[in-house]
């Protein structure tokens, strides 16, 4: 396996297909795949919907988006270079797509994805009126098993509790 199949994970279409019902989408709802790759997402995106799309790779970065969106529908990088050091992208991007999308967020992680999910962040989703309304477990066995399409709604409430302290 050459080092680009392992740090591009192309998300199956047939994944993305069977994932994308569970986003509570209605017409014309505006549609952003930020991380594009070869499209398993954004090529099923339905055709009543206004969509945009960034990836890297061809030129286009997820931070030059500047038109307005209702969803974000993802396979998320892994890992980001922010500054100079390179971090975990999960809770990165869930910070950044909360302060900028008008709706929802769908993101496909791992394990290692939901344990970003910190008490502490989880107080900052609900102060900023975001709740994780849907997860949906799913299997992709060319990757590592089990990964986790999760939804993210804004004014809805969650249905993942949290404490603050830590012991």
């Amino acid at each position: 396996m050459n080092r680009n199949e392992y740090l591009f994970h192309q998300t199956p279409s047939e994944c993305a297909r069977d994932l994308l019902p569970f986003v509570p989408i209605i017409d014309g709802d505006i549609l952003l795949e930020p991380f594009k790759g070869d499209g398993a997402f954004f090529n099923v995106f339905p055709d009543n919907h206004p969509k945009l799309w960034a990836e890297l790779e061809e030129g286009i970065d997820y931070r030059t988006i500047t038109e307005p969106y209702d969803w974000v529908i993802t396979n998320p990088p892994f890992k980001l270079n922010i500054g100079d050091k390179e971090t975990h992208a999960f809770w990165f991007l869930i910070d950044y797509y909360t302060t900028r999308t008008r709706k929802g967020i769908a993101f496909l992680g791992n394990d290692s994805c939901l344990c970003t999910l910190t008490p502490k962040r989880m107080e900052i989703l609900k102060s900023r009126g975001w709740g994780i309304t849907k997860l949906v477990v799913t299997s992709i066995k060319k990757w590592r098993g089990r990964y986790f399409f999760i939804i993210l709604e804004k004014n809805k409430p969650t249905f993942i509790e949290h404490i603050l302290p830590t012991y």
